[in-house]
Formats: structure tokens, C-alpha cells, sequence
């Protein structure tokens, strides 16, 4: 409710696109480094940051903290948590939520290498080993590489998406 404070929702622009809190600006988790200078020097404004669930904008919080910025809250439980306390949401084109894109593709690739194995090639036990691997690594870290390297699909990068205007208007820079 107060204008003062910025909502920066670092999402990948897809799931942005799909449904937001009003007022956020999108600026990627994945874009976030380059743009964080512009951002500390921009906003003197508190910044509250999202994601889904909160992983993300903990990242985001930890990068920005680096860069010098203190004034910086992490929204609870993302817009997850917004949507079960039944808040308002700006809906777009619906879209696949980045975790749920890891799910069918790690489901897949262990699908896909246990079958192979079972009927073609043995050594293709290794696939859903190096899937399954990386996904306790990402429960452990925090951190999962499948879904950073879906972000970066084309589906995940809708054509509207300036992150260069969304960096000026959360700043409230002149166009």
C-alpha cells in the first residue's frame, strides 16, 4: 500500500507475465547482476522482492546486499503464499511455472533413461542417475541449474519484456 516501496519481482518474465502483484517491475533473477549498480543508485526506496516461493528473491537479496543495498525485505512464501492468502494478482497469458517446467523434464529424463536402459543400453542407467544427482543437489543448495538454463528458453522470454524500461521505471528514471 505505500508508494515509497518498490516491489521487484525476479521471476523469469514468462511467470511474470502469468500473474503479478500490481505495482512490481520485472528484472530476471538471471539479469539481476548486470542491472544491480543502476539499481543501488536508482532506488533510495525500500525493495521488496519475489519470486515464487522465495528462493529466488533470497538470491536476489544476497546479490544485491554484495552490491551495497541494505533497505531490502524478501516477500514470504513469493507470490505462492500471496495467491493461498488470497490477494489480488494482475493475470496475463498463462504460462508454465518454472518449477513445474523442472518437474516434466527431470521426470522425462528419468523416464526416458530408465526405459533405454531396461530395453536398449545399460549404460543409460546413467542419465536418471545424473538427473536424480543433480536434483538432491539442488534440494541441498538451493539452487538448480535445469531451471536456470530453462529460464533461458525462448518460451520463458516473452517478446514483451524490457528489462531496460523496467530497470528505468522502478528506478523512476526519465525515459
Amino acid at each position: 500500500a505505500d508508494p515509497a516501496i518498490r516491489l521487484l519481482d525476479v521471476r523469469t518474465p514468462a511467470e511474470f507475465e502469468t500473474a503479478h502483484i500490481a505495482g512490481a517491475y520485472n528484472v530476471p533473477l538471471d539479469t539481476l547482476q548486470e542491472h544491480s549498480t543502476e539499481i543501488r543508485f536508482g532506488i533510495q526506496a525500500p525493495i521488496v522482492l519475489i519470486c515464487h516461493s522465495g528462493g529466488r528473491a533470497r538470491k536476489a537479496e544476497a546479490a544485491l546486499r554484495i552490491a551495497g543495498m541494505e533497505q531490502l525485505h524478501v516477500l514470504d512464501g513469493g507470490v505462492s503464499a500471496w495467491m493461498q492468502q488470497g490477494r489480488p494478482l494482475v493475470h496475463g497469458r498463462v504460462r508454465m511455472s518454472l518449477e513445474r517446467q523442472v518437474r516434466v523434464v527431470a521426470g522425462a529424463l528419468v523416464g526416458l533413461g530408465s526405459l533405454v536402459a531396461l530395453l536398449l543400453w545399460p549404460g543409460a542407467v546413467l542419465l536418471p542417475l545424473l538427473v536424480g544427482s543433480g536434483l538432491v543437489f539442488a534440494g541441498l543448495t538451493d539452487s538448480c541449474m535445469m531451471g536456470m538454463l530453462l529460464a533461458r528458453l525462448p518460451y520463458n522470454k516473452p517478446s514483451g519484456c524490457d528489462i531496460p524500461a523496467a530497470i528505468r521505471a522502478l528506478t523512476g528514471s526519465p525515459a
